[in-house]
């Protein structure tokens, strides 16, 4: 009796199990069947355009426009390549190309500015991150893809090109002509100390060679007798995703996890964790990001965060945590497709939400240089009387060139290092 139970248990098992794997190949067969009726749609939309449109059109621009369509439809980052787009791309990765300098991405269907590269046309120029570009040339921008816009915007150097923008701040519409030139995207801008042994360190991209780059200025610094340091992310847009592992790792003890992406496949399911073998752990460390911080500067300061290695301070960066890989294809063309997303090492998302400071300090306005001439004989008067040392004179030359929010960095870290010592 007891055999047989447990055979018709078995077999009652076994047809459980089949009808479970029925119906999962009954919804991919359903699911296949739909998208080939979707196909036959397409085939029969390429047929009647080949048939009676006007001019006969080529076949390889129906294919393409077709591609760009399906692309775009899916986000603002996901993008078909042709050829010569694809090849553009590969130049800009190289570090020159020709252009105004800036990063823009879609937002609310609105071109719109992530950052200005510094010290570009588009940088000296004025524009800034959160400019929507609503024309280039006349050309309401609109209906334009990130491929389109990009393309009007390069030129070559010396050439002008004209947008409009609306800064939302101001609630009106600026017209820039602005000339361009070579875009040379170097990783570390600038790297000393500013005072009292507080380093200071601008990082504008995160590029290939961006962590060896680092880590000579780590180096030259704590030689000089760094006893904190401020690292500079504002209105970095990003790059490469190793890089910004390496940038974080620099600050972590080895094994933490810096960030992980999570995809709808499971090989995009992935922990990136700190290797660090140059151990630059002793000094407090603090972060500036703003709204045109994206990509790989929010996964750094995510990870400073999260992990309590060190304070962010500034406003809210971008919020660009996506993940896009690009798939060449046989005829030269690629496509570029968001696959996953970033997240920071507590599991919090960065797409859409960006990073939000410990500390909220708003950007303010330097005086221009017409303004500025009439109070620097004085200051530099003062600076003078009763000063000493050159290396006094240095330093208060140094702090001239910085804003309030680099101020702001220097008081607390100042705060910090006096409370270490106590």
């Amino acid at each position: 009796m007891s055999r047989k139970f447990v055979l018709i248990v078995s077999v009652a098992c076994f047809a459980i199990g089949l009808l479970v794997s029925n119906k999962g190949l009954a919804e991919k067969a359903s699911k296949t069947d739909s998208i080939y009726k979707e196909l036959e749609l397409f085939s029969d939309a390429v047929s009647i355009i080949r048939s009676d449109y006007v001019e006969e059109p080529q076949a390889k621009d129906l294919i393409y426009g077709a591609l760009k369509g399906m692309l775009s439809s899916l986000d603002p980052y996901s993008q078909f390549m042709d050829p010569d787009t694809y090849n553009e791309m590969k130049i800009e990765t190289e570090g020159e190309f020709g252009g105004i300098g800036i990063e823009i991405t879609i937002q609310d269907d609105l071109l719109t500015i992530i950052t200005p590269i510094d010290d570009t046309p588009a940088f000296e120029a004025g524009l800034k991150a959160g400019d929507k570009i609503v024309k280039i040339e006349g050309e309401i921008t609109r209906d334009l893809t990130l491929i389109d816009a990009v393309k009007k915007l390069r030129g070559k150097p010396g050439t002008q090109v004209n947008i409009t923008i609306l800064r939302e701040s101001e609630k009106k519409l600026l017209d820039f002509s602005i000339t361009r030139s070579v875009i040379k995207l170097e990783s570390i801008k600038k790297a000393e100390i500013i005072e009292s042994g507080i380093g200071y360190i601008r990082l504008s991209e995160f590029q290939e060679k961006t962590q060896r780059d680092l880590e000579e200025s780590l180096r030259k610094l704590e030689m000089e007798g760094m006893k904190a340091l401020i690292l500079d992310l504002r209105n970095n847009p990003g790059g490469l995703l190793d890089s910004a592992v390496d940038v974080a790792g620099k600050f972590l003890e080895e094994g933490q996890v810096v960030v992980s992406t999570k995809g709808r496949v499971e090989n995009q399911n992935l922990v990136f964790k700190s290797k660090n073998k140059n151990r630059h752990l002793d000094y407090p460390l603090l972060v500036l990001v703003n709204g045109g911080s994206a990509s790989a500067s929010e996964i750094v300061a995510g990870a400073m965060q999260d992990l309590g290695r060190g304070l962010i301070m500034g406003t809210k960066s971008f919020g660009k945590g996506s993940v896009q890989t690009v798939v060449p294809m046989s005829d030269g063309s690629a496509v570029r497709l968001t696959t996953s997303k970033y997240f920071t090492p507590n599991g919090c998302s960065i797409h859409g939400e960006g990073i939000t400071p410990d500390i909220v300090v708003e950007y303010e306005e330097q005086p221009k240089e017409e303004e500025k001439k009439g109070n620097d004989s004085l200051k530099v008067f003062e600076g003078l009387v009763g000063q000493e040392k050159g290396a006094e004179k240095k330093e208060e030359t140094r702090k001239k060139e910085y804003d309030n929010q680099v101020a702001s960095a220097i008081d607390v870290l100042k705060g910090i290092i006096i409370y270490n010592q106590k």
